[in-house]
């Protein structure tokens, strides 16, 4: 007597891509509600199973659905916006300014529709993602009927969810508690990385995950920069620091993992934590090749992910696949590096494991969720095929299928693709609306790249309130005839400082920019030795606002940013068209004179060597307050005993310029 089962697939070749790699050709599945019923070949299902439905599978491979081990889905919205930069560039240029000015839940929710409806076509049924509004996009991937891992970012930078990370955490604590046990979507924690996050935010980070038992999702040594910066500032690579705080405690999904060594291996290892592999990313962005064979070697748990569509730039995991098979190849110069058969094991069971789902999906196995695909190998690209060997199959999977030979999809027992049409998303609209973010993108982009002041603010923390000065600059011949009168009781310090400064300033095409100057400050102790140093960007307005009769000037609005990229960086996001470098000895003072305050300057210029200058400067915020302070500031330099008669009227800069 046979038993009953809801559906019944026969005529495929089996791939379990179990612990055994059992395969049945001509093999079958019964499927009984979300779960496998029972997995062989087709004679045996066929003898002890019915079904109502019974699909023949017309000798096309029947295997797992493949599983994205680190992707942001959101991101399909921002595919091609930038390509052919370096990773600091895109992300904190393009990426993170696009996202500040645009991320929202209708963004998120249209962002996660395209996506899915990508991941179906090319044969995934679970991915593990890290974005902002994470509930939106588990609310969409249930609807469409996906499985996923779904990671809430946690960062140290205000976010498009989170003024802070406080907010971000009770964000991410309300989200786990609501979707705790849904039969589809695993939340967890996903504080974005080590560099771009505090010990106090990734120990809350980590007592979270722990509290509900939850996966934790971070990057992990995707660049060598990453790591040289960790081991300057903690004396130790990032996976040290990151177990120091302890999060390899937690279910752990570490993506990239670029630049590890083996003693980091083996702590992943040993701990259980996932590795996320993402070859075309990596290779996009340059960031390297991760040493997969090693990891492989010891028994790690390392998938393969696509990452997101604006660094890839596609959802394709069977490009994803044979690029992962290639690149081992290639980075270790070894032709049976990562074989066929492992490449479908890391974007299966493997890959299943990896983000802490293995229990339940990743092989074709009885009591797993019945997550599934068919593919179609009866092509022109994919003939003729060969039986003598049984990693044929695999082989025909890596090297010679494409996405588009995937004809059904089944996650949890439902159909979400039949005959490559899709039943549970609608395409087409999903266009028009992706067309329409993109247009308003680009008018964003096309008016912020017409302006250096728009981009300053695009990389974060610059002060958008505008700061004039009135100042008068001198030239003296001796510094210690103005630091004696500096120093006689008629003078009022409120502080003294002492700092060696490497200014680079970037020049523009179009005048009416201004210019921006990056300036490193060493502060310098008494005895001549660097205490710390500190570094600053400065966009300076080119026109001069006001001259007063007295040849004080009322100087150029500034806008200020922590400069905490590289000059490299900066060149590449900014573009300048010319670059000039001064280095100067600034011994500066604050003073007050007539119950007003002062910033008293005498500055040596090393590089160029071209002498001594007094600079006597205070801000101001009207025109009437710039009037009285220049009046004084005349008083100021008459008093110092420097001869007005010396007076710059130009910058640093254009004083160089001119040399």
């Amino acid at each position: 007597m046979t038993k009953h089962v809801d559906k019944i697939i026969k005529n495929a070749i089996v791939l379990t891509m179990d612990e055994d790699f059992n395969q049945y050709d001509p093999g079958a599945i019964a499927v009984n509600g979300n779960a496998i019923e029972a997995v062989g070949s087709e004679k045996d299902i066929l003898e002890k199973y019915s079904a109502d439905e019974i699909l023949d599978a017309e000798n096309k491979i029947l295997m797992p659905g493949l599983v994205n081990a680190h992707t942001h889905i959101p991101m399909t919205l921002l595919r091609g916006l930038e390509d052919d930069l370096r990773l600091d560039v895109w992300l904190l240029g393009y990426m993170m300014p696009v996202e500040r000015e645009f991320v929202t839940p209708e963004f998120v929710r249209l962002g996660t529709k395209l996506g899915c409806a990508e991941f179906i076509r090319s044969g995934v049924t679970s991915f593990n993602d890290m974005y902002y509004y994470e509930e939106d996009v588990a609310e969409e991937t249930a609807k469409i009927g996906l499985r996923a891992v779904l990671g809430e970012t946690i960062i140290k930078f205000p976010t498009p969810d989170a003024f802070s990370y406080e907010d971000a955490l009770k964000y991410t604590e309300g989200f786990i508690q609501r979707w705790k046990d849904h039969e589809l979507i695993v939340p967890a924690i996903a504080p974005h990385a080590a560099y771009t996050a505090t010990v106090p935010m990734l120990e809350s980070a980590r007592a979270l995950a722990l509290k509900y038992n939850v996966p934790l999702h971070i990057h992990v040594s995707e660049t060598a920069k990453e790591v040289k910066d960790m081991r300057e500032q903690e004396d130790r690579p990032v996976v040290p620091y990151i177990k120091r705080i302890g999060l390899l405690d937690t279910k752990m999904i570490a993506a990239h993992c670029v630049h590890i060594d083996k003693g980091e291996i083996h702590s992943l290892n040993n701990y259980g934590c996932g590795i996320a592999h993402n070859p075309s990313s990596n290779m996009k962005l340059a960031s390297g090749a991760a040493p997969v064979q090693s990891m492989l070697d010891i028994g790690a748990n390392v998938g393969i992910g696509t990452d997101g569509s604006a660094s890839n730039n596609d959802l394709d995991m069977f490009e994803e696949i044979r690029l992962a098979a290639f690149l081992a190849k290639l980075s270790t110069n070894d032709p049976t590096a990562l074989n066929a058969k492992t490449a479908i094991l890391m974007a299966t069971r493997l890959g299943a494991k990896a983000i802490h789902l293995g229990d339940i999906t990743g092989s074709l196995e009885t009591g797993k969720r019945a997550d599934l695909i068919l593919v179609d190998i009866n092509t022109l690209h994919n003939s003729p095929r060969f039986k003598r060997s049984p990693d044929a199959p695999y082989s025909q999977l890596v090297y010679a299928a494409k996405s588009t030979d995937v004809n059904d999809v089944m996650v949890n027992g439902k159909w979400l693709m039949r005959d490559h049409e899709l039943l549970t998303v609608e395409e087409e609209s999903l266009l028009q609306e992706a067309a329409d973010y993109a247009e308003k993108i680009d008018e964003f982009l096309i008016k912020r790249e017409k302006s250096v002041l728009s981009k300053l603010i695009g990389i974060g923390g610059a002060m958008e309130q505008e700061s004039f000065e009135v100042q008068i600059k001198v030239r003296i011949p001796d510094p210690q005839k103005i630091i004696d009168k500096i120093e006689s009781p008629e003078i009022d310090v409120v502080y003294f400082r002492h700092y060696h400064e490497y200014d680079t300033y970037f020049s523009f095409e179009d005048k009416s920019q201004g210019y921006l100057r990056h300036r490193e400050d060493e502060f310098i102790n008494p005895d001549g030795t660097v205490d710390h140093s500190r570094a600053r960007l400065t966009m300076i307005g080119q026109e001069l606002e006001h001259k007063f009769p007295s040849d004080v000037m009322l100087s150029r609005s500034r806008y200020y940013a922590p400069a905490t990229q590289t000059l490299r960086f900066l060149r590449e996001y900014f573009k300048p068209q010319s670059e000039t470098f001064i280095e100067k000895d600034r011994l500066r003072w604050l003073i007050k004179y007539n119950d007003i305050e002062f910033y008293i300057n005498i500055d040596t210029l090393e590089k160029p060597d071209m002498g001594n200058f007094l600079e006597v400067k205070s801000r101001t915020w009207s025109r009437e307050d710039a009037k009285v302070k220049a009046g004084l500031i005349a008083e100021l330099i008459k008093f110092l005993g420097a001869d007005p008669d010396t007076e710059v009227t130009k910058d640093y800069l254009e004083l160089v310029s001119e040399k």
